[in-house]
């Protein structure tokens, strides 16, 4: 089977950023996401859960994208202006797709 050359990005971000960072993505021209709830984590300020939380709007989700090499950059500079002042972590990776023009 035929596959093509994409760039899986995963951004990692405050549940009360979601809807921003969504709608910049949106009009970055990225056609498609998956949200994951992120249950908890170890980093700089320590181990954390989500255990306990009160709301579902606190916390962090992921945020994954899959999108064409050539549109990366447009992804990326809309993501990092909602993350750059807020807890975040952007990650790209090279992936391999079936469907390429999905993306």
């Amino acid at each position: 089977m035929q596959t093509h050359k994409a760039k899986r990005v995963e951004i990692t971000i405050e549940k009360v950023m979601e809807r921003r960072l969504t709608e910049a993505l949106k009009g970055a021209g990225v056609t498609g996401w998956s949200v994951l709830p992120v249950l908890g984590g170890f980093g700089r300020s320590g181990q954390w859960s989500r255990e306990g939380q009160i709301s579902r709007g606190t916390g962090l989700v992921q945020v994954v994208c899959i999108t064409h090499p050539d549109k990366l950059d447009g992804l990326l500079d809309a993501a990092f202006a909602v993350v750059e002042k807020h807890i975040g972590v952007v990650c790209v990776t090279d992936c391999d797709v079936v469907r390429a023009e999905r993306f």
